[in-house]
Order: structure tokens, then C-alpha cells, then sequence
């Protein structure tokens, strides 16, 4: 009962992501979002233990395309695994650490990160849209991926890298997409937000401070209380954002 239970929400859950919009449309056109691979875990809790108790900082835990979705997997120790390609589709991580993870091209719909630490993680190219990060440790990430309605309140990306990759555009724009997520309280302070998209994104009372926002796409975004000290937004596209109740000095911005 509990796995029909659990087929049946991700079932649901790709119906859901079938509207999503165009460029997670893109990534996804012709996936297969209920087969077993995005729904169904290859390891137990207890063999991914075991897994991370042999890891070393020389050799650390090689968890590459393995799917782990569902599993509650908080609180454990992944610094420095290569979880590349992994499918975490609805998987808990909170508490969890993944200090210098590499998750590029990994799979995390609707996966939780609530204060987890994934200071300077690598996520390239991942899919994470509608996962939970509230009050997670970003600081120093590359975060250039896909977190359309993620919500990531009051979270620690302090110095992450959300740019997109100029070098590689074969498959379109490589870029953090914060499309619709809820940033609120969240710190973005010298992050580099360089052609990211953050259009109609909660940023209320979030902290911009010496951010790169140069050619950000945050049309409908809301920033009230925000602090926009030094923050440089030429170019950036801030159609019927609201920035009324802002703080700061920022460069490069007309209200």
C-alpha cells in the first residue's frame, strides 16, 4: 500500500512538472517522469551508510547515477561524494552534510535541504525545482541550475555562483533559474547573480550586498526590505519588480 502510495504522489508530481515552464520543459521533453529510475531507490538507508563509512577525503563516496529517490537520507555525512547524476527525486536530506558535493546533472525534484550544508557544492545542471533548501548552507556554491519554485528561505548563499556558463551553450543557457522560488531572508551577499533568473522570485528581506546582478532577469520579482547595498544591476531586466521598500545604495539601478 505504501508504495502504491508513494508511485501514485510522484505520478502526480510529474503531471505537475509537465507545466512547468519552457527550459524545465527543455531538460525534461521526452523523460519518462514516473519510471522506476525517477521513482524508485536502488539502496536502502543502510547500504548508503555503509557506503560513506568507507569513504576518505582521498576517495570519497562514489554514489554516480544512483537512484536514491524517496530515501530518508538526513543527516548523514556526504562531503566531497560525487553524487553526479544522482536521482534524489522526493529524497530528505536535511541536517545533512555535503560539503564540496558534486551533484551536477543531478536529479532532486521536490528533494528537502532544509539546513543541510552544501557549502561550495558543485551543482551544474541540476534539477531541482520545487526542493526545499530552507535554511541550508549554500555559502561558495555553483548553483547554476534549475530551482523554478524551490523555496530557500533564509538560506546561506553568501558567495555563490548562481552565472551562467558562456563556454558551454549547446544546450541552451547553463544558469541558476530561481523562477518563482521563495528566497525570502536569504543571503545572497557577493553571490554572483550574472544572467541568472529570478523572475516573479520572493527575495523580500533577503541580502544583496556587493552582489553581480548585471543582466538578471527578475521581471516581477519582489524585493521589499531587501538590502541592495553595492549591488551592481546594469542590464538586469526588473520589469514590474517591486523595489519600493528596498534598502541600500545599489549601482547601476533606477526605481
Amino acid at each position: 500500500m505504501r508504495k502504491f502510495v508513494e508511485t501514485l504522489g510522484f505520478t502526480l508530481l510529474a503531471l505537475m512538472l509537465l507545466a512547468a515552464p519552457a527550459a524545465a520543459q527543455g531538460m525534461m521533453s521526452g523523460l519518462d517522469l514516473t519510471s522506476p529510475r525517477m521513482t524508485e531507490a536502488e539502496m536502502s538507508r543502510a547500504e548508503v551508510e555503509a557506503l560513506l563509512s568507507q569513504a576518505t577525503p582521498d576517495r570519497p563516496a562514489d554514489l554516480n547515477r544512483k537512484a536514491l529517490n524517496g530515501l530518508d537520507l538526513s543527516g548523514l555525512n556526504f562531503d566531497g561524494a560525487d553524487m553526479t547524476s544522482a536521482y534524489l527525486n522526493g529524497t530528505d536530506l536535511s541536517d545533512a552534510s555535503l560539503v564540496g558535493a558534486k551533484l551536477d546533472q543531478a536529479w532532486g525534484l521536490k528533494a528537502v535541504f532544509t539546513d543541510a550544508n552544501l557549502s561550495g557544492a558543485n551543482l551544474f545542471q541540476a534539477q531541482m525545482i520545487d526542493a526545499n533548501f530552507d535554511g541550508a548552507d549554500l555559502a561558495g556554491a555553483r548553483l547554476a541550475s534549475d530551482f523554478t519554485r524551490a523555496s530557500m528561505v533564509g538560506a546561506n548563499m553568501s558567495g555563490a555562483d548562481f552565472s551562467a556558463d558562456m563556454r558551454n551553450q549547446s544546450m541552451g543557457m547553463m544558469r541558476g533559474v530561481l523562477n518563482s522560488a521563495d528566497l525570502s531572508g536569504a543571503d545572497f551577499s557577493g553571490a554572483n547573480l550574472s544572467r541568472a533568473a529570478g523572475e516573479f522570485a520572493n527575495f523580500t528581506d533577503a541580502n544583496f550586498e556587493g552582489a553581480d546582478m548585471r543582466r538578471m532577469e527578475a521581471a516581477g520579482a519582489r524585493f521589499d526590505g531587501a538590502n541592495l547595498e553595492g549591488a551592481d544591476f546594469a542590464d538586469a531586466d526588473l520589469q514590474s519588480a517591486k523595489l519600493d521598500k528596498a534598502k541600500g545604495t545599489a549601482k547601476n539601478l533606477e526605481r
